[in-house]
């Protein structure tokens, strides 16, 4: 395991921009009238660099990864990004969304030690 360290670092570093990256372009499409005013806010923008920027780390990992292990993990970004859109955004967290988010974090615990 200390020789993947390395890949694992490049994929939680990879699902942590990414999460930036989409929180970046919810925050580009706030309060903007319309699709190209969307697309050329600063914050959207930069969001896309982002994702760019997740990409190259997510191909660093999936050099020693299995891919059916690297990811099914990127599902990790699904929970933290509902979870900030609950707290910034005031969007709801309902029961089932609950659910939903710990059987995701299950499923990649068990995915994990497969």
């Amino acid at each position: 395991m200390p020789t993947l360290l390395p890949y694992y670092a490049a994929l939680f570093g990879g699902i942590l921009i990414a999460v930036c990256g989409q929180l970046l372009l919810k925050a580009g499409v706030q309060g903007t009238p319309d699709i190209v005013a969307q697309i050329t806010n600063g914050f959207t923008i930069v969001g896309v660099g982002f994702y760019g920027c997740a990409a190259f780390l997510y191909l660093i990992a999936i050099r020693k990864i299995p891919l059916s292990i690297a990811y099914p993990s990127v599902a990790v970004s699904y929970v933290v990004v509902a979870l900030v859109a609950h707290f910034f955004w005031d969007e709801t967290l309902t029961a089932g969304k609950v659910v939903a988010v710990l059987l995701i974090l299950a499923g990649v615990a068990l995915l994990q030690r497969a």
